[in-house]
């Protein structure tokens, strides 16, 4: 295990993709507009969804609080696949074999329409096939492939145990094979259906975060400017649900966050895709330098947003000693985090929000795998809105009702989590004084006899902010690689000035300067 530096420092993280952007910008909503379809978040569902959409000859509005593939799908490892580690198994004992069946080929469904739109537009995305694989390191993940390998059977994936096929530079104990997976470019890729969506009429906004759905006889998207628009139907691509009070998403949703890291100058990066078996989690693939060079992806160390065990400039040296360790890799070029929500059943929520309304859709729950999964759902809500029957409406049905004992205990376990997260922030009591914090260094501290926010920027400016998320009211915690509030009740994070890096919250935090 490699040795923590508690004082090493890390550069700001920024994503391999969203560094490489040529993504046109777009304005800020400042005027009422009317609509037929209004779509809430420009990544992968809400993009593909728009243009889909507009292509049909629907009017499309499309608004994004950032810039267009700045959030889950800019921080992603982008690989396109129907391999989500292990997953199969455990949904022949929970769903039963046609479900279990079902969420194979919805995936693939999804990887293989990403190919369609890529032949038909031409898209330059170093899109590449690759075989995907979970491969085991001890005797305890060899029995999980073998017990996965036997899914793969009964459902009839195209995939086995393949351990002489497996290209790793390091000993392995098995490796289970998905044939004919792929891996991109997220950002080129969507970059051309936006383009596509301006050619077709669609509008859309950036910098404009829509605060709050009202339920009118035609719903209305309110932003933050307090601009309306006035939609028939409503598509929220949001990561996290906009009005999640509404069918008690907040209850039904765990959030994650995992870490990702490229390095130059490995001696073998691996042909194939590949994940572990074991924890902590090591995701690999390959990726193009500036120059056509291959460099090294490495992503893991998964823990629930907020409630890290370790900081998380820990997680990021667990990275890199790997990618050193195993691959001989040189220095990360760049690092970042991704924030990933998680069903009851690991199965997403897409479709109508509610059984009390037909004008809302949303996508959300991805559990760590949006790529494949967000094309099958930017298709899937299209269809709901053209009156197409979609084959896997009723699998991804957010309204779906059937819990099983599994599933019970989640929720039940979830929320006396959060309970207990939001007792134990209250009484949290502040690290130190405001004076005592170094350059580059935030935490709870009392000013004046009061708990606050603080971080003092590398020229020593104090920025100070109220530590209570705008959401439903959790203490917050302070993230020292990112630089970040963070909420471990919902997963809502805001930069050190305050601002909303991820939802649920949508009111930046209170500035105490």
């Amino acid at each position: 295990m490699n040795p923590h530096k508690t004082k090493a420092s890390l550069p700001f993280p920024k994503s391999f993709w969203t560094t490489q952007q040529s993504t046109p910008q777009f304005p800020i909503l400042e005027e009422n507009q009317t609509t037929e379809i209004g779509i809430v978040g420009g990544g992968m569902v809400g993009i593909i969804s728009a243009y889909l959409l507009a292509k049909a000859g629907k009017k499309v509005v499309l608004i994004e609080a950032d810039r267009l593939i700045n959030g889950v799908t800019g921080h992603t490892t982008a690989k396109v696949t129907a391999q989500h580690s292990l997953i199969y198994d455990e949904l022949l004992q929970t769903l039963g074999e046609d479900k279990a069946r079902q969420y194979y080929e919805a995936n693939i469904s999804g990887l293989e329409f990403i190919q369609q739109l890529i032949e038909e537009l031409n898209i330059n995305c170093a899109y590449e096939t690759k075989n995907a694989f979970v491969y085991a390191e001890t005797d305890k993940g060899r029995k999980k492939l073998e017990k996965e390998a036997t899914a793969y059977q009964t459902l009839g994936i195209k995939g086995g145990l393949a351990k002489e096929k497996a290209d790793l530079p390091f000993s392995i104990k098995e490796a289970l094979v998905m044939y004919d997976q792929a891996q991109f470019d997220p950002v080129h890729f969507l970059t051309a259906l936006v383009q596509e969506i301006v050619r077709l009429g669609g509008k859309i906004y950036e910098h404009t975060r829509a605060t709050e759905v009202i339920k009118e006889k035609t719903p209305l998207i309110l932003t933050e400017n307090n601009s309306l628009i006035l939609c028939q139907k409503v598509i929220l691509a949001t990561h996290y649900p906009l009005n999640d009070a509404d069918g008690l998403y907040f209850t039904r949703l765990s959030i994650h966050r995992s870490y990702a890291m490229v390095m130059q100058g490995a001696e073998k990066i691996p042909e194939g895709m590949y994940i572990n078996a074991e924890q902590p989690t090591r995701s690999i693939r390959s990726v193009q330098g500036d120059n056509g060079e291959p460099l090294l992806l490495v992503s893991g160390e998964g823990h629930q947003t907020g409630k890290s065990s370790n900081q998380t400039i820990f997680h990021y040296q667990d990275l890199e000693a790997f990618g050193k360790d195993r691959f001989a890799a040189q220095r990360p070029l760049y690092l970042w985090s991704s924030q990933d929500l998680q069903t009851l059943d690991k199965v997403p929520y897409i479709g109508q929000m509610t059984k009390q309304t037909d004008s809302i859709l949303v996508a959300t729950g991805f559990n760590k795998w949006g790529m494949s999964a967000g094309a099958t759902a930017g298709k899937l809500l299209a269809d709901l809105i053209l009156g197409i029957e979609n084959n896997f409406s009723v699998l991804f049905d957010p309204t779906r009702k059937k819990v099983n004992v599994a599933d019970a205990q989640t929720f039940l376990t979830k929320n006396s989590s959060i309970a207990k997260d939001f007792v134990v922030g209250k009484l949290k009591q502040p690290d130190k004084m405001a004076a005592e914090l170094m350059p580059d260094e935030g935490g709870l501290v009392e000013i004046h006899g009061e708990k606050v926010g603080a971080y003092r920027d590398a020229q020593s400016q104090l920025h100070q902010v109220s530590p209570v998320c705008t959401h439903l009211g959790c203490t917050l915690n302070w993230n020292d690689a990112e630089r970040s509030w963070d909420c471990a009740c919902h997963g809502s994070r805001f930069s050190y000035r305050g601002e909303i890096l991820e939802g649920p919250a949508v009111k930046p935090l209170k500035q105490l300067d």
